[in-house]
């Protein structure tokens, strides 16, 4: 009795394995030779996800074949300012000998420290012109350019603007490639995008991921309305281009938010309808002039909007005002709500420095402005934007907690 039952016991586990992997093969032969799907069938959200995925991974290997020769890489060459050195001891500026030694050891002179760097460019004109990061080529003493078909340039600076770190090179070449200049405007938020680049000195390297958001303002770059990626972009990528799907340039890949100095999915590109007019200002006039407010401003939150009288927390709100400035000059006030700038809506405080800079310098410019309550109109006349510091590369992001 024992035996027969042992023996009903395995013929059913076995037919149990048995149709286990008659369903198991039956899987895996149904995912290589799938059923065909009626002509007019709709496909799943799912189903139309993986053909746009499968689509986006075609267009990357389309992007870099056909642009990527337009990409070139760049080196740099220079010197930098070390500390001066001297025979007397290393002491900690605390240290209550610290400035005796400081005063009584011998001078010293400050030595040139050789430097060197690699970045990104790409060519927007088949005569030679390349646009790169302003940081990549900052101090530099000597550029090179080096192409994907293995030629290289010594390059002359056209122009470097400190402000958009935007740079523009000059290579003696002819019928070069060139890339394809789109419009960031139109870019959508969750589009893919496709970046080439030599990161830590890999050429031709090519990376892809998101367009994150728009219009982000990063600390001390006001002037400039980021795209935010998650591409992958490290040191070496600075200066290359940012594709979108159709080929076209909508950006330069400019910073990462770091607190390693590497990748941590938070990139920046500078949109490339900015870079384009500052490409055209310094091969016409070798610098870029820019409209000045002489304000500054701060993000108006509901509590304080609430506060001034306003239905919506829309605007800049103005925390100071430079004296002997335009806005000065026009009568513009700390407290001051700027609504409009000619014309020109102001949703968020951000976007009014790129609306001002805009501007030519000496141009009339129209406020409106909303203060204790009412709405006020002002006129008045734009000042010059002097050219700050070189930007670019990596931020650190302030410790939380």
């Amino acid at each position: 009795m024992q035996t027969h039952a042992r023996s009903l016991y395995l013929k059913a586990t076995f037919i149990g394995v048995l149709a286990s992997s008659c369903f198991l093969g039956g899987y895996a032969l149904s995912q290589r030779h799938p059923a065909t799907t009626p002509a007019d069938a709709t496909p799943t959200p799912i189903s139309r996800a993986i053909d746009a995925r499968g689509a986006a991974q075609a267009n990357f290997a389309d992007i870099a074949e056909q642009q990527g020769p337009a990409v070139v890489n760049i080196s740099v060459q220079g010197t930098v300012k070390t500390s001066a050195r001297s025979g007397g001891p290393q002491l900690d500026p605390r240290d209550p000998f610290y400035e005796f030694f400081r005063r009584f050891q011998p001078p010293a002179e400050a030595d040139n420290a050789p430097t060197r760097g690699t970045g990104s460019g790409f060519i927007v004109k088949a005569d030679g012109v390349v646009l790169t990061n302003a940081h990549v080529v900052a101090d530099a003493s000597e550029v090179t350019v080096k192409l994907k078909d293995k030629r290289e340039f010594k390059a002359k600076v056209l122009g470097i603007d400190k402000l958009s770190d935007v740079a523009v090179l000059k290579i003696d070449a002819k019928d070069l490639p060139t890339v394809k200049i789109g419009d960031p405007k139109n870019s959508r938020v969750g589009e893919w995008v496709v970046a080439i680049g030599s990161p830590f000195g890999f050429e031709n390297t090519v990376t892809a991921g998101i367009v994150s958001a728009k219009s982000r303002t990063l600390p001390d770059e006001g002037y400039v309305p980021f795209l935010q990626t998650d591409v992958a972009i490290n040191p070496g990528n600075s200066g290359g281009p940012l594709f979108n799907l159709a080929g076209e340039v909508i950006g330069i890949n400019s910073q990462i938010y770091s607190r390693s100095g590497g990748y941590q999915g938070l990139s920046f590109a500078i949109p490339i309808d900015v870079a384009m007019k500052v490409e055209g200002q310094l091969l016409a006039h070798g610098k870029v002039s820019r409209g000045r407010l002489g304000v500054a401003i701060q993000e108006l939150s509901p509590e304080l909007a609430e506060s001034f009288g306003l239905m919506n927390p829309t605007g800049a709100l103005v925390s100071s005002v430079d004296k002997g400035s335009a806005a000065d000059s026009a009568g513009l006030r700390a407290g001051d709500v700027i609504l409009k700038f000619n014309g020109t809506a102001i949703t968020q405080s951000s976007e009014l420095p790129p609306l001002v800079s805009d501007t030519a310098p000496g141009s009339k410019a129209a406020l409106s402005v909303w203060r204790q309550g009412k709405l006020k109109e002002l006129s008045l006349t734009l000042g010059d934007m002097e050219s700050g510091k070189v930007a670019g590369g990596y931020f650190v992001p302030p410790t939380v907690g």
